[in-house]
């Protein structure tokens, strides 16, 4: 079921290739940690050049670290601190080209150079964020952008 990367087509054919098997993933799972588990190890592994795919849960006070994929990350994340802390405050998808240049990033791992982080939004009320790292500069676009929102929309519906 798993297409890992490359996969012969158009970037726009395989973006529905990864949506189609997350929703395969987790339609008939409940648990929202094992949703979570797949749908990280799904984004890291369907998305070249990049060194962290994860979640961070809103605890009502904070983002608290959720399943990812990739090296240790920080565990707590303030709103309005860093790229994960600012996307949750403003309820809006951030994509960082250059996340040294962003005021206040908090750098868990010293290799990441850009970042998108998309809120997780259920019913007006924020769940957490989505949070996809990269060692390149400048490695997010728009359309990879609307995929990924969408990836997330996908998410929040069986949390």
């Amino acid at each position: 079921m798993f297409q890992a990367m490359p996969y012969d087509g158009t970037r726009s054919e395989r973006f529905a290739s990864v949506l189609s098997q997350l929703e395969a993933l987790i339609k008939d799972e409940p648990n929202s940690i094992a949703n979570l588990a797949n749908a990280s190890a799904l984004l890291k592994f369907s998305m070249a050049d990049t060194n962290w795919a994860g979640f961070y849960l809103f605890d009502g006070t904070e983002l608290v670290l959720g399943p990812f994929q990739g090296l240790p990350a920080c565990i707590r994340i303030p709103l309005g601190r860093g790229v994960c802390g600012t996307a949750a405050q403003e309820r809006r998808t951030l994509v960082v080209d250059d996340v040294h240049a962003f005021p206040g990033h908090i750098a868990c791992d010293a290799a990441s150079n850009s970042e998108i982080v998309v809120p997780l939004i259920k019913e007006g009320r924020l769940i957490g964020v989505m949070d996809i790292d990269s060692p390149l500069k400048h490695r997010f676009d728009d359309e990879e952008r609307r995929f990924l929102e969408r990836f997330a929309s996908i998410v929040v519906d069986v949390l």
